[in-house]
């Protein structure tokens, strides 16, 4: 048991988190729809979402129950009271159901795929040679983390997590850190944070015509993100459990196995690329990737058969992410503040509590942001908290202990540091430059400096 004194830095941490999020979401309250009940300006679904994410950081034991309950009574109320946003009652909750029914299936088909190939890579047995690779120390544990931020900028960051997640397990005999465990989360958010191959958000960027290279400089915040957790993080985890030394002699590694995960992995690479060049509509209709990933699964199954028993485990931390997803695209929020670099930053601590979907959706059709800085913002600022990304949730998964968000902000307040450091790096390096709606004009608009007045985009 831990005491209260030990409890208060991650209280202060979480509040830090709260404290900055707070400017963008009331912003975005202001903006809302605004037809329902409401608190002081805020609405009662706010509240609801709110009460449900707190309920999920004090009841760690049970977080589906929490999240379920959390959605259930936002459902209600909407159906009951305000209404949703394409209708009342019945028909307005399958239309919305309906309209996020790409991003949910895409999500559950990822994770329940993800965590086969996982398990898939774990039976190969090259998991088991990772310590003739890495270096005895906490440098080892620092080149794990840089693998799994390098596998994450051309693979989805769910399973670059699953990936360096278990590795991990082998090469610190299963006593992983909870600190470690943020690290491995937010070293694939921060991979992913400048491709539009590595996470969902940058994707939807590239989808909605933001040409790759206006993205990519979000490396220069992740850069330095990782460098101010991942050395502290790998010193923690060293220290609590020493890192696996090498083994002489050679290891029984199934390559077949391991050509399996290759080409499931290739599979969902080319399905992201090819829908983007050739199809991008077939994205809007049908969760491609997914689909993709378990084509994959299936027909290399007559090679090497998975382990199929790891999917009911899996379903409800799956049905957790899912449920805080919809409770996210339930709420009123039709736009969100006018564009800056300090609303980016924000947005950042958002996105650790609120789901970056719906707030990439809402940039998108709004214009006027640096996309790199936005990418870089809502892709590695989920990162802050266990459930606040994908890939937090799905490490979750493997390592039950991580569902504690008083704990993961206790021992991986690195991750937060982190990410305002990057922030300001990337601000420094870079600038702010906005862009104004990019499918009418794709000029950058110019500024006069990084942290000056933020410049605003033409119209």
């Amino acid at each position: 048991m831990w005491s209260t004194r030990r409890a208060t830095p991650a209280v202060a941490a979480f509040g830090l988190v709260a404290l900055s999020a707070f400017p963008a979401a009331a912003s975005m309250t202001a903006t809302s729809s605004g037809a329902g009940p409401q608190i002081f300006g805020i609405p009662y679904e706010f509240i609801l979402f709110a009460l449900t994410l707190i309920g999920v950081g004090l009841f760690h034991h049970r977080t589906f129950l929490v999240a379920v309950t959390g959605l259930s009574a936002i459902i209600a109320y909407k159906f009951f009271v305000t209404g949703f946003a394409e209708g009342a009652g019945l028909e307005g909750l399958q239309a919305h159901m309906w309209h996020e029914r790409v991003t949910l299936s895409n999500l559950f088909l990822l994770l329940i795929g993800f965590a086969v190939l996982s398990r898939q890579f774990e039976d190969s047995k090259a998991p088991d040679a990772m310590p003739a690779l890495l270096p005895d120390n906490w440098m080892g544990g620092l080149a794990l983390l840089a693998m799994v931020l390098v596998l994450s900028s051309f693979l989805d960051n769910i399973a670059a997590a699953l990936i360096g997640g278990v590795v991990a397990r082998h090469v610190y005999h299963g006593k992983v850190h909870i600190a470690y465990l943020a690290g491995i989360v937010a070293a694939s958010n921060a991979g992913g944070a400048g491709s539009v191959v590595g996470d969902t958000t940058t994707t939807m960027m590239w989808i909605d015509g933001v040409s790759p290279l206006n993205v990519v400089h979000a490396y220069v915040g992740s850069a330095v993100a990782f460098l101010v957790f991942s050395i502290p993080i790998s010193i923690v985890q060293q220290f609590h459990q020493p890192i696996q030394k090498h083994r002489e002699g050679e290891f029984k590694i199934d390559w077949t196995r391991v050509s399996v995960v290759g080409i499931i992995l290739l599979t969902a690479i080319s399905a992201n690329v090819c829908a983007n060049l050739f199809a991008p509509e077939l994205l809007d209709q049908y969760p491609v990737i997914g689909i993709g990933v378990w084509a994959a699964i299936i027909v290399t199954a007559v090679v090497r058969k998975p382990l199929f028993k790891v999917i009911p485990g899996q379903l409800k931390g799956a049905l957790f992410l899912l449920s805080l997803v919809t409770c996210a695209s339930l709420m009123p929020v039709e736009r969100l503040p006018e564009a800056s670099w300090q609303v980016a930053l924000g947005l950042g601590f958002v996105s650790s509590v609120f789901d970056n979907i719906p707030l990439t959706a809402l940039a998108l059709n709004q214009g006027g942001y640096d996309w790199g800085m936005l990418a870089y913002c809502v892709g590695y600022g989920g990162s802050m908290i266990w459930f606040g990304s994908s890939a937090g949730v799905a490490l979750s998964n493997q390592y039950p202990e991580a569902r504690s968000a008083v704990k993961w902000l206790l021992h991986g307040w690195w991750v937060v540091l982190g990410y305002v450091a990057g922030f300001f790096a990337l601000l420094y390096v870079m600038g702010w430059h906005p862009h104004a709606p990019h499918k009418a004009d794709p000029t950058t608009v110019p500024h006069a400096s990084p942290m000056g007045d933020p410049a605003t985009a033409s119209p």
